[in-house]
């Protein structure tokens, strides 16, 4: 997933309870599989936060020592300015980027 290239809106926004619903005829079930998804993506955000800011873990027990780092906080401040996991997923659901599939058929 390309995080700087997503057009998920960052503030919140209403839907049409009907564009959500299209796919399976259910807004519950729809709001599961977009629930899920969300989770996934969150996941993978946070794998990806954990992985570059390891890069620039001290391990010194010194409080002293502690500075500030230019290229941590850039990266620290690009994550939080991304969308929410939620609104990704929605705008995904919405494009038809999501395959989902009915276990009961």
């Amino acid at each position: 997933m390309d995080l700087k290239k997503t057009t998920a809106p960052v503030n919140t926004i209403t839907y049409d309870k009907r564009l959500v619903e299209e796919n399976t005829g259910n807004v519950y079930e729809a709001i599961t599989i977009i629930a899920k998804r969300a989770n996934q993506i969150n996941s993978e955000i946070k794998k990806e936060l954990i992985e570059k800011l390891d890069e620039f873990a001290t391990y010194n027990d010194s409080l002293e020592e502690i500075f500030e780092n230019k290229e941590q906080i850039e990266v620290s401040k690009f994550y939080e300015k991304l969308p929410k996991p939620h609104a990704l997923a929605v705008q995904e659901w919405l494009e038809g980027k999501i395959y989902h599939r009915d276990t009961t058929k």
